[in-house]
């Protein structure tokens, strides 16, 4: 048991009396009161005061785990929602590089196949144009007639049609070419923005 000298013991009533503060910690039990009753109330209250504050502690840290705890699930949440969306932002880069695949090969086949329908046409045009001409100037002939305008449409007929082919195969020529620069061009911007952060306009 531990003994207070009398002074020290009024010390500590009145630190009680004026500030409110008392004993704390399990020294508490080990204090031997004499017999003195304002001391032996001292004590009383400062066990009971020490218990209510180790209550509040235990209340202090219980909170601090639960914090802790709900911050630790809230961070593994976060983790994941951030796994999740850099996945989806990867699948939405990869989806945006098909579609602009399958965008550029439509726009292909479209332009192939309006140069084609162009060409039949010119090309259908042309022969019936030659065929009726050759037929006109070929009756002249057979009947015996002397047409000057209907020869030299017969005669230039064939150095407009040589004209038009070359035109039109120099058409095509030149559209397949700017396919291809473009294409390439397109290809070149891709490789840059995969390599910046800023989106090519």
């Amino acid at each position: 048991m531990l003994n207070f000298k009398k002074e020290t013991r009024e010390q500590l009533l009145s630190l009680a009396r004026e500030r409110g503060i008392y004993l704390e910690g399990n020294i508490i039990k080990l204090v031997d009161t004499e017999e003195d009753a304002a001391f032996d109330e001292y004590v009383k209250e400062a066990i009971k005061k020490d218990e209510q504050s180790r209550k509040k502690r235990l209340e202090i840290t219980k909170q601090v785990q639960s914090q802790n705890k709900e911050l630790t699930e809230w961070k593994k949440h976060n983790e994941q929602l951030n796994e999740d969306l850099k996945k989806a932002l990867q699948d939405a880069e990869k989806s945006k590089e098909t579609a602009l695949s399958d965008l550029e090969v439509l726009q292909k086949k479209t332009q192939y196949e309006l140069i084609g329908s162009i060409v039949k046409v010119s090309l259908w045009i042309i022969c019936g144009i030659g065929v009726i001409t050759t037929a006109m100037y070929a009756l002249s002939l057979t009947l015996q007639l002397q047409n000057d305008i209907l020869e030299n449409t017969w005669s230039n007929m064939f150095g407009i049609m040589l004209t038009n082919c070359f035109s039109i195969i120099g058409t095509i020529m030149g559209v397949k070419y700017a396919n291809g620069k473009t294409s390439g061009s397109s290809a070149k911007e891709i490789a840059v923005c995969k390599n910046c952060s800023k989106p090519v306009t």
